[in-house]
């Protein structure tokens, strides 16, 4: 719906405010002893020290660094511990390391108490000052991202941060609850009939002023932090030392860990529900199709689930304010076995009665991060009309499981994307685009399949150990799929396996690269190591979790490497992603680019260059002439208008006037789009880059070689 598109704009930074340690989830139920925290920790950092590419002793300035690193991990924003309470610390600076290495911790629980004692101290401060309203007429402001700014010397500082903190934290909800208002009177009218129902089911629920969501989100935000077990806390720790050898260096706690495997999988054991955690409820979001919540037809959108038990005669488990990473670890289980859930049905409010509902658990797809494809026709400048597959890939999965099993038909990308340029070639298009804007990366082995389906043989990465072992990955005989016209369109975001494809296609002249100025820039391989296999050598079992780690750094067939700089495309074009200072460059601890040589590889359109110089005056033709760039110029020069701003105004009617300046600027695109595609403006998808990619890829499947004058003509 459009409302929310729009008030997005304001709430993006109230979603930022509420992030707190992403790093770590809560894990297992299971409380761990001291001596299985210790093997945890020793092996953990020992695994970091042998094996991380950087080959890198804990050492006293590396515990310096550690020691700086989780504190920022605890309070990225520094608005909990001031100058002092860092200061108290000091002496064990340079000996957490070498404590690490003989698995004593007592450093990390005694920093994570002082955590917990000030965020609550901040949310009583909260509870008392949110009794007096704020001014929001005059001329002050404040400062979101503290990540640089030095930490409060004082405690006296410290409270004078958080006054201007609570101030923020309610005009954001005053302004989305002003936008809400407005937009919700102009779309409820054109919403169906479905859509009316959830409005009205999340009205029940709400009617909250600005001050009480600030509270009970504090209150969300405490009950999590004083909840995490000692594992947990011990996790945000370890991942902070990880984090010092690189920035895709982490330890994962065993809750973390299955969340990885799920996301390579695409597939988990549960009932097919998106859960978020709400006025300490867990709140269901949204029903996976096909899910065994979605054929139930019972648990709703807006539903509150309040307990859980395992089976016929399990005793339920009361998740009211439970952490709902932790309150998922019941609800998931083993396939076909039952899970009884009580409700608090949506539409009742919160003086429903609650409900008891049994589902059978069973595997759930995630579909949404499957490659999709589709095709469009593409009319050029001479009238053709060309037919242009693109193919949408937003990572490299693959079920490690189900293929080391033996599982025909284990998850994969390349399989997924192999059943859809087959459809493509019976529908006869002249030209594909594989768009991997939003593509992270995943599976190495499946970046080398998936190229596989483009070229029949040659080299795809060279692969550098920490030993500078080289080593040479080339696609299997074979397999290619589809030799025609292809475009690859990548971002800022396209990342890792993403890169490696991109660079593998190119590097042999089978493609034409379009999108950002570069790519993410991330060129090292990751091991991921359970920790379990360790254990067995002193008869140990127990859930240890997992570690990765970069082991080594991948480079193009040419030679040089993705790290830090990323992939340069053939043809730029104008986007958001473009503005964004995201990559491998802005990391902490990043590894930095390098060479080797360049190996043997077959080029597959000795034309290419000669097609690409034609195709980017066309391209840059058709961008200066579509009103649809002209604006998304405009909103990249709002973008950047605010982007660079170090503070934000406290003045209501000074923030409203930049929400309103932002939303102009988006309906007028959104509002050209729906004009040129004939739909309505609440239909409209503006993407005017994937267009022009299409465009692209159109006049590379209709270029023709100008034939070279003879001498005598000249």
């Amino acid at each position: 719906m459009k409302l929310i598109r729009h008030s997005r704009i304001l709430f993006s930074a109230v979603l930022l405010a509420c992030m707190s340690l992403g790093a770590a989830q809560t894990p297992a139920v299971e409380e761990y002893d001291d001596t299985e925290l210790g093997l945890i920790s020793r092996m953990t950092a020992r695994l970091f020290s042998n094996s991380h590419y950087r080959r890198q002793n804990i050492d006293a300035k590396l515990s310096s660094r550690l020691f700086d690193q989780y504190f920022d991990m605890l309070d990225p924003n520094r608005i909990y511990f001031s100058a002092e309470d860092v200061k108290r610390f000091e002496p064990q600076r340079h000996r957490i390391g070498e404590a690490l290495l003989r698995g004593e911790t007592k450093f990390a629980f005694e920093v994570y108490e002082l955590f917990r004692k000030r965020n609550d101290e901040f949310r009583q401060f909260a509870e008392k000052r949110l009794k007096e309203p704020f001014d929001f007429t005059g001329n002050d402001t404040y400062v979101p991202d503290r990540r640089k700014a030095a930490r409060a010397a004082s405690r006296a500082e410290l409270e004078e941060l958080w006054e201007k903190r609570l101030k923020n934290d309610i005009l954001y909800y005053r302004l989305f609850d002003r936008a809400m208002k407005e937009e919700a009177e102009k779309a409820e009218e054109k919403l169906s009939p479905e859509e009316k129902k959830e409005v009205a089911v999340a009205r029940v629920w709400e009617g909250k002023s600005p001050e009480a969501k600030v509270l009970q989100r504090l209150r969300d935000v405490n009950n999590d932090i004083m909840q995490k077990d000692r594992i947990d806390i011990l996790g945000i720790y370890l991942n902070a030392l990880a984090q010092v050898y690189g920035p895709h260096s982490n330890y994962f706690p065993p809750k973390v860990d299955e969340d990885f495997d799920i996301s390579m999988k695409l597939s988990l054991t549960g009932i097919g529900a998106t859960l978020t955690s709400s006025d300490g409820y867990i709140k269901v979001v949204e029903l996976v199709p096909g899910g065994p919540a979605a054929l139930d037809g019972r648990l709703k959108v807006e539903d509150r689930i309040i307990a859980v038990a395992e089976g016929d005669d399990g005793e339920p488990v009361d998740v009211i304010d439970m952490p709902v990473s932790k309150a998922v670890k019941f609800i998931r289980g083993p396939e076909n076995t039952k899970v009884r859930l009580t409700v608090l049905p949506g539409e009742k409010g919160r003086n429903a009665v609650p409900e008891s509902i049994e589902l059978i658990r069973a595997k759930v797809q995630l579909v949404e991060s499957e490659a999709k494809g589709e095709v469009r026709e593409v009319k050029l400048a001479d009238g053709t009309v060309k037919k242009v597959g693109i193919v949408t890939l937003p990572s490299f999965y693959m079920d490690f499981d189900g293929f080391f099993r033996g599982d025909p038909d284990a998850k994969s990308c390349s399989k997924d994307v192999r059943r859809i340029l087959e459809n493509f070639k019976k529908e006869g298009v002249d030209a594909v685009v594989m768009d991997l804007r939003r593509n992270g990366g995943g599976s190495l082995p499946e970046a080398i399949m998936l190229t596989g389906l483009f070229i029949p043989r040659g080299p795809v990465v060279q692969i550098r150990t920490a030993d500078r072992d080289v080593q040479v990955k080339s696609v299997p005989e074979s397999q290619a799929v589809y030799d025609g016209p292809l475009v690859v369109l990548t971002s800022k975001m396209s990342a890792s396996a993403a890169e490696i494809f991109a660079a593998a296609v190119r590097d042999c002249d089978r493609a034409v690269l379009v999108g950002d100025s570069r790519t993410f820039g991330k060129g090292t391989v990751l091991d991921v190591v359970p920790l379990e296999r360790f254990l067995r050598f002193i008869d140990k079992k127990f859930e240890a979790g997992s570690a990765t780690y970069e082991m080594a750094m991948f480079y193009r067939t040419a030679g040089g490497s993705v790290q830090q700089l990323g992939i340069a495309p053939d043809i730029q074009l104008p986007s958001l992603s473009e503005q964004l200072e995201i990559g491998e460059m802005f990391m902490d601890n990043h590894l930095p680019w390098d060479s080797i040589k360049p190996v043997p590889r077959d080029k597959f359109d000795p034309e290419l260059t000669a097609k690409i110089t034609d195709l980017k005056a066309a391209s840059r033709s058709r961008v200066a002439a579509n009103p649809e760039f002209a604006k998304l110029q405009k909103r990249i020069e709002l973008f950047n208008k605010y982007k660079d701003k170090k503070e934000v105004s406290l003045n209501e009617e000074q923030r409203w006037k930049e929400y309103l300046e932002e939303k102009q600027v988006q309906e007028d695109s959104e509002k050209l789009y729906a004009e040129e595609a004939g739909v309505s403006s609440d239909d409209a998808v503006v993407d005017p880059v994937l267009e022009e990619a299409a465009n692209i890829a159109g006049d590379l499947a209709n270029w023709k070689a100008v034939p070279e004058k003879s001498a005598d003509t000249q």
